[in-house]
């Protein structure tokens, strides 16, 4: 045989190797198509961002979350044994990498360090706020794969299994059992407070009833609430002062309510949730002001300080 014949008889049995070995790591799922084609694919700017939003999330959940890395062509978190990939913003395990299209990204944005001022909407804003109830109800869902294996919580039975009831403030309310330490700083924060602060003793003593977990979606869409975690709270007051708490039970043009025409709690105890990383969703643009969620993770995204629990 030729020294021709030859080369290319070796070219023949590298190429070979290279698609078994590719084959290989295919099939035991060391990579992906997803993510050879992301690793060339990405702009450097989603780059950035997905490497912000899962360092945040690996440092707002210290106690969940053991590893964080670029692996694959992406940024992922290590939850237990799974890794989850950054995937276009909706953090998916590996094996569901190609149901990227089904889903909506999850909500990362800047929250604000402050309250900011009430200003008429637009046209433009109006016209979106009309129609608001039609589009949430059309949007794909948020992917719950992330959130319920950082909580651990599949099912039903198996989220009702990792609740406990706890006092908070003076009234019952069951909550997810691993941000029961949050939640007693949290406590400890306002009982602080209302030693000096005549406004937070009346916020306290005005509590009627608290809702913490509930397995549903959040109203008017497919996508799973934080209640259903067990990691959301919903401080009911007993009088409002005819001042609105809910975007949705505020009438029809709810987006017309200033600050002063909504019922907010004393600012000491916005900052003591918020310390603790429970986002106020009295900061949305369809405001829900008695509403807190844990979520360590935005207050790392948005730079603010935050208080993790070691």
């Amino acid at each position: 045989m030729g020294v021709f014949s030859t080369l290319t008889l070796k070219g023949r049995v590298i190429a070979a190797g290279f698609i078994l070995a590719f084959g290989i790591i295919f099939a035991i799922g060391g990579l992906s198509p997803h993510t050879v084609a992301a690793a060339a694919a990405l702009p450097v700017e989603e780059q950035t961002r997905a490497e912000r939003v899962m360092r945040a999330l690996a440092e707002g959940h210290p106690r969940r979350i053991s590893g964080v890395e670029f692996r694959n062509g992406d940024w992922a978190v290590l939850v237990r044994d799974t890794w989850f990939y950054y995937a276009e913003g909706r953090i998916l395990p590996q094996r569901l990498l190609y149901r990227i299209p089904r889903y909506r990204p999850l909500g990362f944005y800047n929250y604000p360090r402050n309250l900011q001022p009430w200003t008429p909407p637009t046209p433009e804003q109006i016209e979106r706020f009309r129609g608001i109830g039609t589009a949430r109800a059309a949007q794909l869902p948020r992917p719950v794969h992330f959130f319920d294996a950082l909580y651990m919580t599949h099912s039903r039975n198996e989220a009702y299994r990792r609740q406990e009831r706890i006092m908070f403030l003076g009234r019952e309310v069951q909550v997810h059992q691993t941000i029961i330490p949050e939640i007693r700083l949290v406590e400890r924060h306002i009982q602080d407070a209302a030693r000096t602060d005549a406004s937070v003793r009346a916020w306290i003593a005005n509590i009627d009833r608290m809702y913490g977990w509930n397995w549903r979606n959040i109203g008017g869409t497919q996508s799973r609430s934080f209640h259903a975690y067990g990691v959301a709270l919903d401080i009911m007051p007993r009088a409002t002062g005819g001042r609105a708490v809910f975007w949705a039970w505020a009438g029809p043009e709810w987006w017309n309510i200033p600050h002063e025409g909504r019922y907010h709690p004393p600012d000491a105890v916005i900052r003591a949730f918020e310390l603790h990383g429970f986002v106020w969703g009295g900061k949305w643009s369809i405001f829900d002001t008695i509403h807190w969620e844990f979520r360590p993770e935005i207050f790392v995204f948005s730079g603010l300080e935050l208080v993790t629990v070691p």
